[in-house]
């Protein structure tokens, strides 16, 4: 039988899933479906839960701890999907034995953590990636793009939206549970990253659950961004909405629209005019502002699973030794806002500035 040249020139990468619970089996599933990679070994505390995905995934090795997977099975990298507050000790055990690693958000419990995270895996010179998955999918692809080409002009504000009826989660409050979504996809598609002048934080708990379940969270970046997030878990109605507004256009992407995700609108205050009444009417107060009245349209979307473009460039990441699209730094980024966001409530909303910031473990100042 004759092998393909390919595969002798680059041999399937060997991982191991970690967590079997809530995203483990989306990670086992894309993992085993990929030609890039072989799905050794499910790891989880629970046996008879790993031993049910391995039964969906192609029957791989079912381990109940990290020290039985290391020492029984050869392997490249490590995909962590537990509890955040475990990621730190799982992430640095899998860099010391010389594995790569991506983990599901956030990167770690606090920015302590991660940054040890990170330089363990620099210092190694092993990957470490997280697992921001809607930084892979079609439309925040093509929305990094549309911001790289400079199609919106200068970037002025966001204003993203994350409600819906959801589960109050047990060991976090709503920013950590569903900001990081937005966080990333900001980090992601902002040339040059989510970096913060200050983070203000003004939370709700309705529930007397002892957290926040509605927020708001604002920043002001480096660049003068002004970038708003609403986050709800209470919220009848789910809504996944992005408006990025530029000197030139504004793009909106409405994540439950599978017809038109993404729509840029030609149209609002025409800067370049205004400044021109401004200068012609300097002594008379509230001139008139003038608007532009342009086209809108729709981009194009390819449509494809974002796992499984996450798995692809975590290959890629590891064969081409080059940093991930979402690697570490990224993600420890994300992380740091979702610190001060938590410093912010704690001080009663009081802006946040980054060079005050803090280390906290999952929203706890230590």
């Amino acid at each position: 039988m004759s092998v393909a040249p390919d595969t002798l020139i680059h041999p399937a990468l060997r991982v191991a899933v970690i967590g079997a619970g809530y995203w483990g089996p989306n990670l086992a599933r894309n993992f085993a479906m990929s030609t890039e990679w072989e799905l050794v070994a499910i790891c989880d505390m629970d046996v008879a839960r790993a031993e049910a995905l391995a039964r969906k995934t192609g029957n791989p090795a079912v381990v109940g701890s990290m020290d039985e997977l290391l020492a029984s099975h050869a392997i490249d990298a490590v995909a962590i999907a537990t509890p955040a507050r475990t990621h730190h000790q799982i992430a640095m055990q899998a860099i010391a034995a010389g594995k790569h690693v991506v983990v599901e958000k956030p990167l770690a419990d606090n920015s302590l953590h991660g940054a040890q995270m990170v330089q363990a895996a620099a210092d190694a010179r092993r990957i470490l990636m997280a697992d921001h998955t809607y930084c892979y999918t079609p439309a925040v692809l093509k929305i990094r793009d549309l911001l790289a080409a400079g199609e919106l002009g200068e970037i002025l504000y966001i204003d993203s939206t994350r409600i819906n009826l959801g589960l109050v989660q047990p060991d976090v409050d709503v920013f950590w549970d569903l900001a990081p979504h937005d966080l990333s996809i900001l980090d992601f598609v902002i040339p040059g990253g989510l970096n913060t002048r200050n983070v203000t934080a003004l939370g709700s708990d309705p529930l007397r659950a002892g957290k926040s379940c509605i927020g708001y969270l604002s920043m002001e970046l480096d660049s003068g961004i002004l970038a708003h997030i609403n986050v709800n878990w209470l919220s009848p109605t789910k809504i996944r909405q992005m408006v990025i507004g530029g000197s030139k256009k504004t793009l909106v992407w409405d994540d439950l629209n599978p017809q038109q995700r993404l729509t840029v609108f030609d149209r609002g205050v025409d800067l370049e005019r205004q400044e021109m009444i401004r200068a012609d009417s300097e002594d008379r107060k509230g001139a008139t502002i003038s608007y532009r009245l342009g086209d809108t349209w729709s981009p194009a979307l390819s449509e494809f699973e974002p796992l499984g473009l996450m798995v692809s460039e975590f290959a890629a990441s590891i064969r081409g030794s080059r940093p991930a699209p979402t690697d570490g730094p990224s993600a420890l980024r994300v992380l740091r806002v979702l610190e001060d966001a938590s410093l912010s409530l704690t001080a009663g909303s009081i802006p946040q500035a980054t060079s005050n910031r803090k280390t906290l473990v999952m929203g706890n100042v230590l």
